[in-house]
């Protein structure tokens, strides 16, 4: 009878796959049903459970899960030559398990409807749009810059601790909900990885754990990028899957936040993917702009830059090679690149508006 089940879970992995793929042909009944349905139950169970813990479950669920397995792996080696099949039905059954519930708990956010239709904005912009608006940033994140600096030069050293800026993500969103219900988040579980060090040098600053709705914030990471990095895990809480809409909203939460802190690392990250981008088209141009940022600005980018510089190691690219492949399969071709697409929601949503 278990053998039975065993080869029932395993094989029915092929039509839970095939179902998976038709249903992304269609993006508003995900939209309607998974996104903005059962996720928002099953997101909210989770973090109703866990978000009260003081640590990260699912972090220890990963350590855990790697421990069993290579336990398992230990054990069970002489099977994979005598007794093959069984060994293969095992590890299937258990692939198929996890591919179930990743899906359930979170991974069909990625066949949703693309956000810049949910706003109804354009996916596109010319170079003279990315212009204005990329100028408008420029004069944005000056300004607050001299509000918090002691001179232009001076780089932006954060007064609290990360645990306090954690506690400090929701107000953006409180004020974001107001213009945008379905981004209203409550409960919070925002938590600072245990596995900060391994996440470091594999380049990640931060992920949503699916199976457990949980946040999870590299706590190496320079705190200028902590309040940009949390809204953005936030946002994948949310349901928003695609790295360049996480991106678009926490950017828009942070520079919402009632912190004047929160709004500077908002609106200068905004301002780095909109150079990076002119930088692409007119690097002339880019050299130009670069003189009229506030030195202190510069310095921030650089802190964060020679932060990643320190971590760098041979095992990091293939770890996002990794990733990018994982975000192909998951109905998003840009892959990794797909982050730097944040531009087009950024350009469209402001353009003739004031910042």
């Amino acid at each position: 009878m278990l053998k039975n089940k065993k080869l029932v879970i395993t094989f029915g992995i092929i039509p839970l796959i095939l179902t998976i793929k038709v249903l992304g042909f269609f993006p508003e009944f995900i939209e309607q049903f998974y996104s903005n349905g059962i996720y928002i139950f099953t997101s909210k169970l989770l973090r109703y459970t866990l978000g009260w813990l003081p640590f990260s479950f699912g972090d220890v669920f990963y350590s855990l899960s790697i421990i069993y397995l290579l336990r398992w792996v230990i054990i069970n080696r002489k099977r994979l030559l005598n007794d093959t099949k069984n060994w293969c039905i095992d590890v299937f059954a258990m692939v198929s398990i996890i591919y179930f519930a990743f899906h359930l708990f979170w991974g069909m956010n990625y066949y949703r409807l693309p956000l810049h239709k949910s706003l109804n904005i354009g996916s596109k912009y010319t170079t003279e749009t990315l212009i204005d608006v990329t100028k408008k940033l420029i004069l944005k994140s000056n300004a607050i810059h001299n509000e918090l600096a002691e001179n232009e030069s001076t780089k932006i050293v954060f007064p609290y601790s990360k645990a306090a800026i954690i506690k400090k993500v929701p107000n953006g969103y409180s004020v974001l909900k107001e213009q945008f219900q379905h981004l209203n988040y409550t409960p919070k579980s925002i938590k600072k990885s245990l596995l900060s060090l391994p996440l470091t040098y594999m380049g990640f600053s931060g992920y949503l754990n699916p199976l457990t709705n949980e946040a999870q914030i590299n706590a190496l990471i320079p705190i200028y990028k902590f309040p940009t990095t949390a809204a953005h895990e936030a946002a994948h809480q949310l349901g928003y899957a695609a790295e360049n809409e996480a991106n678009f909203i926490g950017f828009l939460a942070t520079i919402n936040n009632d912190d004047i802190y929160f709004k500077y690392s908002g609106y200068s990250f905004g301002l780095r993917y909109c150079l990076i981008e002119i930088h692409k088209r007119d690097p002339e141009l880019y050299d130009e702009l670069l003189k009229t940022i506030n030195p202190g600005i510069l310095k921030n980018y650089k802190e964060v830059r020679l932060f990643w510089e320190r971590y760098k190691n041979p095992t990091e690219p293939l770890f996002k090679k990794s990733y990018n492949t994982f975000l192909q399969a998951n109905n998003q071709k840009g892959g990794i690149k797909s982050y730097s697409y944040v531009v087009a929601l950024i350009v469209n949503y402001f353009n003739n508006k004031p910042l």
